[in-house]
């Protein structure tokens, strides 16, 4: 030990395993045998997670013991300090420490506003940390009206105004804890993947009775579909699709089984066109299923447009990304019809994109939505080349166009049983639709589904007549034509630069712009 150095060493002994867990130590506040307080210093808290080989290799006045847990706390003289450069390995270990011992608070509002329930959301911050706020949000199928995020630091605050789908304020008393569970869970990476299905990831050029055939191969190697989500957009197809082995419903993890299911959906997808990038591929990990399919479609380029294309009947985003050089940031503007899930659409993809969102503004009580981000990349630069600002548009644009719902919705609530899909999905190509998105669930033993539906060629008008027959061969009673909820008629024409901070009216709003994290930069 130096003058500049005091080390103080306490370790957490126990009889039980615990080495796959880390407990909340309290620094110790006796001093060090060590320590030499003549000094002014600044204490920090250190703690490590042993291996349990090397912990039992370990051992106290000749007892073995089992030492899971060493916190290792040192003070550092401002005059003279040691160096240590740790690795990008400890660092990454080290961070995620500090998430399991800083967990998210989360606190819940019901009197603050008449309309929405407020849902604050404080922790510390790293990069995907409001995506997985938004993610939570997203998954407890609650409707973000209004959002203001800032994460300048180690630490991000966020407030989000919630109702449930029918647009009314929250009455549980736990959802708090549920928000707070399901986040420090996902923050330190414990979320394994579900072992009861086989997922198969499925790209490729999208055509009309595609995803007929693909059903078809699956019936026809006895592989029962548990659940699936089918995206269409620029004429590309993605989806996940859980599969389980239909004799005994467990997950398919034959390699050669497996192969041959490759294989024959591979061929199905590449069809007399697609030679070159169709993919299936088997996932492994446990990333969120929707944010794969933005992944999975990002890596398709699905966002290529040819620019003397005109989008049909203007319906198509309006988004800007200009630079603020006064704060360092780039701030991307986003205006369009409103929709569930439209939040983390754009969050995902900022954040897929390797962007860190510092500040944003989110508004969405009608039939438009406005957000407002200002972000930067992640190694802290703004967007610096005009291709690259492109790029961000186009993305941004593709993100929101690929769950936008195109076509009739049809719900088919049955009771399951093999083969479902292929026959369902055969007479939809029979009649001359095509599916242009799909939700597969199972809820028990019945089926639950939603399929948008268009004609051949694309359009989303269809014929009644087309859409009852379909209904009489499938069942009247189990395939329903649902009325959606939100349209996605096109915005208003506007065009040009646009703000938001023309639309701020509540005390919160001002505050917020008074401080300057929510200034648009015109």
């Amino acid at each position: 030990p130096t003058n500049s150095l005091s080390l103080s060493l306490s370790l957490s002994l126990s009889s039980s395993s615990l080495s796959h867990r880390i407990q909340r130590l309290k620094p110790t506040t006796e001093q060090s045998h060590f320590t030499t307080p003549k000094k002014k210093k600044k204490t920090f808290n250190l703690y490590f997670l042993l291996n349990p080989t090397l912990c039992k290799k370990i051992s106290v006045c000749s007892i073995p013991i089992s030492l899971h847990v060493i916190s290792l706390s040192f003070s550092l003289s401002p005059q003279k300090m040691d160096v240590w450069s740790p690795s990008v390995a400890m660092d990454d270990e080290f961070e995620k420490l500090l998430i399991r011992m800083n967990p998210p608070r989360v606190t819940v509002d019901n009197a603050s506003s008449r309309k929405a329930t407020l849902i604050k959301v404080d922790s510390a911050n790293k990069h995907g940390s409001l995506l997985e706020v938004v993610q939570v949000l997203t998954d407890l199928d609650l409707i973000t009206r209004r959002a203001y995020i800032s994460s300048d630091g180690e630490w991000f605050m966020d407030v989000f105004h919630v109702t449930d789908q029918n647009g009314n304020k929250l009455s549980e008393d736990d959802v708090a804890d549920r928000i707070q569970q399901v986040k420090s869970i996902r923050s330190v990476g414990l979320v394994q993947s579900a072992d009861e299905n086989t997922t198969i990831e499925l790209t490729g050029r999208d055509r009309p009775g595609l995803l007929s055939e693909v059903f078809a191969v699956l019936a026809d190697l006895k592989c029962n579909v548990a659940a699936a989500e089918v995206w269409t957009h620029n004429s590309r197809m993605a989806s996940v699709v859980y599969i389980t082995d239909e004799a005994t419903g467990a997950p398919i993890d034959d390699p050669d089984r497996l192969g041959k299911i490759k294989q024959l959906l591979l061929y199905v997808l590449k069809g007399d066109r697609d030679r070159r990038s169709a993919n299936t591929a088997v996932s492994v990990g446990s990333t969120h299923k929707d944010r794969r399919l933005h992944q999975m479609m990002y890596a398709d380029r699905d966002y290529d447009v040819e620019e003397d294309v005109e989008e049909e009947n203007g319906n198509r985003p309006l988004v800007t990304v200009e630079n603020c050089l006064e704060k360092g940031y780039t701030v991307v503007n986003l205006r369009c019809g409103d929709r569930p899930k439209l939040l983390f659409d754009t969050v995902c993809t900022l954040t897929d994109m390797q962007y860190v969102v510092y500040h944003a503004t989110i508004i969405a009580e009608g039939p438009e939505a406005y957000q407002e981000y200002y972000i930067r990349h992640i190694d802290g630069s703004p967007i610096s080349s005009e291709a690259e600002r492109q790029r961000v548009i186009n993305c941004l644009e593709a993100a929101i166009k690929r769950r936008t719902s195109e076509g009739i919705r049809l719900e088919l609530c049955c009771e399951d049983r093999v083969g479902l899909l292929s026959d369902v999905t055969r007479i939809f190509r029979e009649n001359g639709l095509a599916v242009s998105r799909a939700e597969v669930t199972t809820r028990g033993d019945q089926a639950v589904n939603a399929f948008y539906v268009t004609d051949a060629s694309g359009h989303p008008s269809v014929k009644t007549e087309t859409i009852e027959a379909v209904r009489k061969e499938i069942g009247l009673a189990v395939l329903r034509v649902k009325e959606e909820a939100y349209s996605s008629s096109p915005p208003a024409q506007e065009h040009g630069k646009f703000s938001l901070g023309n639309l701020f009216r509540t005390r919160s709003e001002k505050f917020l712009y008074n401080l300057g994290l929510i200034k648009s930069c015109t």
